[in-house]
């Protein structure tokens, strides 16, 4: 990890425990940062937190505060992610082939006993963890498009649209291909790069997103092509070649 993020780790660290207690199980790194890629300044800071049971709604709005506190002290950072969900819920039969995986395989701990001792050993050419890791996208769409027409007319409040929209269709692209790669990464350039050897008709745009996935701009126009374009593109390419995600409550 580059030095100058320890400090905001250590602090992400610190502040976890006391803002959830004893019913905080787990904790984790994961993108830029604990790969060592990440630049101060431009990097988020991604975090994946366990609880021992269901996040309610207060949780989720604690855990966007501590984000935001984050990204106000540290200027090393653009911005805190947190994902947070219940322990057994990671650990389920449901979600074994995605957030299970997720925590198995891209994920470093930071906190707690490491889940990934729970779950198997995966393999990237397995059809049902591509299906089930991205396999929702058509579904996604609609929100997409609800998102992108209330994001408001500043650049400033569509960066963030794109920074996320840009990464999910990016590591779509690249688990339509993880099998055929025969690996996997959470490296935004090297899922482009794979996605590309299969796929060269979509290869610029792809690239294109792995850029705006770590250097965002506000572009309407942009969100706009996701959403009508390569999104839709890619939801029937997924389904057509993995099939579609079981259904979540």
């Amino acid at each position: 990890m580059p030095a100058v993020f320890r400090p905001v780790v250590e602090a992400a660290r610190h502040r976890l425990p006391r803002l959830y207690g004893p019913r905080l199980h787990s904790a984790y790194l994961y993108g830029s940062i604990p790969r060592g890629t990440a630049r101060a300044g431009r990097s988020d800071l991604d975090l994946l937190v366990a609880l021992h049971d269901e996040p309610s709604d207060t949780d989720r709005q604690e855990a966007r505060a501590l984000g935001a506190a984050l990204d106000q002290e540290f200027p090393q950072i653009d911005g805190v992610g947190t994902l947070l969900h219940g322990r057994e819920r990671l650990l389920s039969d449901l979600e074994r082939h995605d957030l299970g995986w997720f925590v198995a395989c891209l994920c470093t701990p930071l906190l707690g006993d490491d889940l990934a001792a729970r779950l198997p050993r995966y393999r990237p050419d397995d059809p049902l963890l591509a299906r089930e890791t991205n396999g929702d996208l058509a579904l996604i769409l609609p929100r997409w498009r609800e998102r992108i027409a209330a994001a408001g007319e500043t650049e400033e409040a569509r960066r963030p649209l794109v920074r996320f929209m840009s990464r999910h269709l990016v590591r779509t692209g690249f688990t339509l291909v993880m099998g055929r790669w025969q690996g996997w990464t959470s490296d935004l350039h090297e899922m482009a790069a794979a996605f590309g050897t299969y796929y060269p008709a979509r290869a610029a745009q792809m690239t294109a997103a792995a850029v705006r996935g770590y250097e965002p701009v506000g572009d309407l126009a942009l969100l706009r092509a996701y959403a009508d374009d390569l999104g839709p593109w890619l939801a029937g390419e997924y389904a057509r070649v993995h099939g579609v995600k079981a259904p979540r409550p």
